[in-house]
């Protein structure tokens, strides 16, 4: 569904992603970890096409892709609705001299409603909170009907009920056979989170499943033996492996 190969990008002269080479089959939700700088979100939008890589290629078996940004990147000032915004998302399906459709609307406000935010369809977006925030882009994501969503920290400045909410709907969204990449940085959730991990350090250090390449060694790799987050993350990993 999604293949790597050979990247290299660099941001002026500065080795961003070296030589990363990975394939991700369809319906698998696959988390990307490493350090901050290791280059995750560089990673997300090589693959999307919106930062070219200095060598190497991307090759997707779809067309039908979604994307959820960070946060940050959005200006919640600006004087739209949550309904609008969603609407977006069908923009692609109009010719130019066309205009939103009921159609268009019905969908909007399913996909509102798949995110539990139906209610919330007249509210100017700066009002929403932050994991309301996040769920209006994945409601952007999900009326565009994709095959492969992409989503940048999607989990970052939320509150715990909103992550377990969007974590389910991700889940869904996997079980009828998206492909679903999301850059992440809680290691200790990445069992519970994710069928497949990416780790990462500007070069790939492993891909595949969760339960064969997020292990001890692959951890000392990607983080090195002094980092907090690696400790902690080796320990919940022996929990996991020895059932408790």
């Amino acid at each position: 569904m999604v293949q790597a190969d050979s990247l290299f990008v660099n941001y002026d002269r500065t080795a961003v992603l070296w030589d990363v080479t990975f394939s991700v089959p369809p319906g698998v939700l696959l988390g990307i970890v490493g350090p901050n700088g290791a280059g995750k979100s560089t990673l997300l939008k090589t693959l999307l096409g919106l930062v070219h890589p200095l060598s190497g290629n991307v090759s997707l078996s779809t067309g039908k892709i979604g994307y959820v940004p960070q946060r940050e990147t959005v200006d919640w000032d600006f004087p739209i609705t949550v309904l609008e915004v969603v609407l977006m998302g069908r923009y692609p399906r109009l010719r130019w001299w066309q205009r939103i459709r009921a159609a268009d609307r019905e969908a909007a406000l399913h996909a509102l409603t798949q995110v539990g935010m139906a209610d919330l369809a007249d509210r100017q977006i700066g009002e929403l909170s932050g994991g309301q925030q996040q769920k209006l882009f994945l409601a952007r994501a999900l009326v565009q009907e994709p095959d492969v969503f992409f989503l940048d920290e999607p989990f970052a400045g939320i509150d715990l009920a909103a992550e377990k909410d969007i974590v389910q709907l991700l889940k869904q969204l996997r079980d009828q056979g998206k492909t679903i990449i999301v850059v992440h940085h809680d290691l200790p959730t990445v069992s519970e989170y994710f069928d497949w991990v990416l780790l990462l350090n500007t070069r790939l250090i492993a891909c595949g499943p969760v339960a064969e390449v997020f292990h001890a060694e692959n951890l000392r790799k990607t983080y090195g033996k002094t980092s907090p987050l690696f400790e902690e993350a080796v320990g919940l990993s022996a929990q996991k492996q020895s059932g408790l």
